[in-house]
Order: structure tokens, then sequence, then C-alpha cells
């Protein structure tokens, strides 16, 4: 028979490193309350670097934007200079084109001038009669059209830049150098001359004031002595 020591009771066996339950409830907890309150340190950092890398990106974007204002200013001056330069070019072109159309039209009536002298010579012995009168005078409109004028008249001054004189002579008539005589009308397109006016001149009679001013003299002293 099996003898029971009295006083003792026995209990399971319970491994030496288990923990107890309330032991591993405290440590979570304890856990759970550091976990959150570790990266609380690290907020303002993180806010000051974005506010940094902000006005890094402003401070670039000023600067491109500086940029490309200094670039459009540059393209607009050469724009503007561009377009000068090609008003400058469309006058001068436009200049030189209506030079090159004078010269080309005085050219051709220079031809035509002796022409016309043949008309007007026939025209002033009675000659331009019939179908020659018809073709002359179509002639002449034409030419007058392409802006051919004819100057030189009789009594009109002597002008060296539009006279050619030709025959020179005294007359008592005249108080200054004038055209008595048109031996050829003289042509002109605007402003330009064509062939002056070739014409026979005449010039005061040398002395001649001269001679009336000594009558009248010798009439003024001649009073008292007949009185």
């Amino acid at each position: 028979m099996t003898e029971e020591t009295p006083g003792f009771e026995e209990k399971p066996d319970v491994p030496s490193d288990a923990a107890a339950p309330d032991d591993a409830a405290q440590a979570a907890g304890s856990a759970d309350k550091a976990g959150p309150e570790a990266p609380a340190g690290d907020a303002p950092t993180e806010g000051q670097d974005a506010q940094a890398a902000q006005e890094g990106a402003d401070v670039a974007l000023t600067a491109q934007l500086d940029q490309a204002r200094s670039a459009l200013a540059e393209r607009t001056a050469d724009l503007q200079r561009l377009q000068a330069e090609y008003q400058n070019y469309r006058r001068r072109v436009e200049r030189d084109r209506v030079t090159v159309k004078e010269i080309a039209v005085a050219n051709l009536l220079s031809e035509l001038l002796p022409t016309l002298d043949d008309i007007g010579r026939a025209r002033d012995h009675g000659e331009l009669v019939g179908g020659f009168k018809s073709v002359a005078e179509s002639l002449e409109t034409v030419v007058a059209k392409m802006g051919l004028q004819q100057f030189g008249k009789e009594g009109e001054p002597f002008d060296p830049l539009v006279h050619e004189a030709l025959m020179h002579s005294y007359a008592p008539d005249v108080t200054e150098t004038t055209c008595v005589q048109i031996l050829q009308p003289g042509y002109r397109i605007g402003e330009r001359t064509i062939r002056p006016a070739r014409v026979a001149v005449a010039e005061p009679q040398p002395g001649a004031q001269k001679g009336e001013g000594d009558e009248d003299t010798a009439e003024e002293s001649g009073g008292p002595d007949k009185g």
C-alpha cells in the first residue's frame, strides 16, 4: 500500500521562461504607447525641407522668367530693326524703279525729237495736211501722255539752264537778255530737261541807258544858261 505524505499538493509543470498574462499585456501596452510617439521628433525637419525646396523652385522659376523676358526684348529689337531695314529697302527699290522708268522714257522720247521737229516745221509751213496731219497729231498725243512737255517762247528772259543761245544780237527795246526767236523748242519730262530750247537772244544796246542819262543832265544844265 502507498503512503501519502500529508501537507503537499501536486502542481502541473510550467516552463520557466513563460511569462504571466498580465506581464505580457503590460509590455504590449507600453510598446503601443512608444510606437506613435517615435516619428514625432522628425516632423519639423520634413516641413523645413519642403519649404526650402519650394523656395529653390521659386528662385529657379524667377531666373527662367527673367531670361525669357531678356530673350523676348532682344528678339523684339531685332524684329524692329529688320522691319525698318525692309521699309528702307522698299522705298529705295521704288525710287530706283521710278528713276529707271524715267530714264527709259527719256531715252525713247529723245529718239523721237527729230520727228517732232519735222512735224513742227511742217505745221509752220502749212504742210501738215491730210493723213500726215492725223498721224502727226496722234504721235504728239502719245508723247504728251508719256509726260513730254514742250517749252520755249519768244519774249521770255534767257535762262542758261533751259535755253541754249545760238544767235546773239543787241536791241533797243529790251532791258535784259531776252529770247527773241525760238530756233528749236525745248522738251522736258517733269523736272528733267531732255533738250534745252535753242534760241536767238538779244541784249540791251551798250551805253543806251548811259546816253539817256547824259541827255537828261545836259537839259538840266542848259536851263540856267538860256535864262
